[in-house]
């Protein structure tokens, strides 16, 4: 039976077959990240070495293990210390190249990032029907398992790393985020951003309210902007997504925080139906393909959700209305979008821009030199920037 906290999603039929102690044998793939079942699957245990283990999780050969919890997680931070510890001569050669630009720094990280996910996921856990490890000193994952997957059904193959994420988001789900504008915790699910950085929260909570009748929260996760908005006085909030995770973490927070009877959480792509006096959205920054369901809060290729806000605007605006785009220009310092071209999203929707507030990020990469995008993240700044019908 389902639990009333757990989210029920569309499970891939997808298939990890392997050989085991000369049986053919095979279980349900889980993948957040979309990947393929490896089709080269071997078994290991306590006696894999991990250079063993990162020679075979570099060829694409991925690792049931059949040992010890533990040892395993040992080993897979062995496998990342080795993709960290780069040889002399490769570091060298990097050394002596010219400095790439902007947009290949951030191409040249994601591939990197790309490359290092699929060698750590090669790591992989066996889940029974009830998402329990059948393995010595494992941690109990089936609460956190659950609020991710839905019920089970049936066993499973899982990458440790996955897991991993999963018992962390739990931690967090549990816990919740301490929200300053809010006065309050923010309880984030597992696969919907969490609201950590709150330089973007603080703008809505500063910005005059144009009316405290109604408001609509475009993509509203775990609806942070939907109740801080609600605090401030508004009457109304209809707040919308299309994810069903982030629907539900929406409806659990507002409940949570006493918001019900002003926050309407609703299944919608952008915009409900009507018009409001404020209509808000944070959309994601980077114009970029997302490569796990998580990443969709980061990532918008083409920018199709901004340029769908935008387009869509001013036709759900009450007259005399303002519309809030949250966005940060780290996309602009990275050369993957200018601001003439936001500009001109902004002209070609009939709209024009009665005002701009700005802060700088706190969050820590801002300040980290050593971060192969620092140059950007150093530049970046967050900005509120009120639209109307022009």
């Amino acid at each position: 039976m389902q639990s009333k906290n757990s989210v029920s999603l569309a499970v891939s039929p997808l298939q990890l077959h392997w050989e085991e102690d000369g049986e053919s044998r095979s279980a349900l793939w889980r993948s957040e990240s979309g990947n393929a079942p490896p089709k080269r699957v071997v078994i290991g245990d306590d006696q894999l070495t991990a250079d063993s283990a990162y020679r075979l999780a570099c060829e694409g050969t991925a690792i049931l293990w059949r040992g010890d919890f533990q040892n395993a997680r040992q080993l897979l931070q062995a496998v990342v210390r080795r993709i960290e510890n780069k040889p002399k001569k490769t570091r060298r050669k990097a050394d002596e190249a010219p400095p790439p630009s902007p947009v290949d720094s951030f191409n040249l990280h994601r591939l990197a990032q790309s490359q290092r996910a699929r060698t750590l996921a090669m790591l992989l856990l066996p889940l029974d029907e009830q998402y329990a490890i059948p393995l010595r000193r494992a941690p109990d994952v089936r609460e956190a398992c659950e609020e991710a997957y839905g019920p089970s059904s049936g066993p499973s193959v899982v990458s440790l790393r996955e897991v991993l994420g999963l018992v962390g988001a739990h931690e967090w789900r549990k816990k919740g985020v301490e929200i300053a504008a809010l006065g309050a915790r923010i309880h984030p699910y597992y696969g919907v951003f969490s609201p950590v950085r709150g330089e973007y929260i603080k703008l809505v909570a500063d910005q005059p309210l144009p009316s405290k009748t109604l408001a609509f929260d475009i993509g509203t996760g775990t609806g942070v902007l939907a109740a801080l908005l609600a605090q401030r006085g508004v009457e109304r909030v209809v707040a919308t997504d299309l994810d069903a995770r982030a629907l539900a973490c929406a409806h659990e927070n507002i409940e949570r925080l006493g918001l019900a009877s002003q926050v309407d959480v609703v299944k919608a792509d952008l915009f409900p139906e009507g018009r409001a006096p404020l209509v808000v959205c944070n959309p994601p920054w980077l114009p970029a393909r997302p490569s796990s369901a998580i990443e969709h809060a980061i990532y918008d290729p083409e920018s199709r959700m901004l340029r769908g806000f935008l387009g869509g605007l001013a036709a759900h605006l009450t007259p005399g209305g303002e519309g809030w785009l949250i966005l940060s220009d780290f996309a602009e310092h990275l050369g993957l979008r200018t601001r003439a071209q936001l500009q001109e999203w902004i002209d070609a929707a009939g709209l024009k821009v009665d005002g701009r507030l700005d802060v700088k990020p706190h969050h820590p990469r801002a300040a980290d030199k050593t971060d192969p995008l620092y140059a950007a993240r150093s530049k970046e700044v967050t900005s509120l920037w009120r639209l109307v019908a022009a």
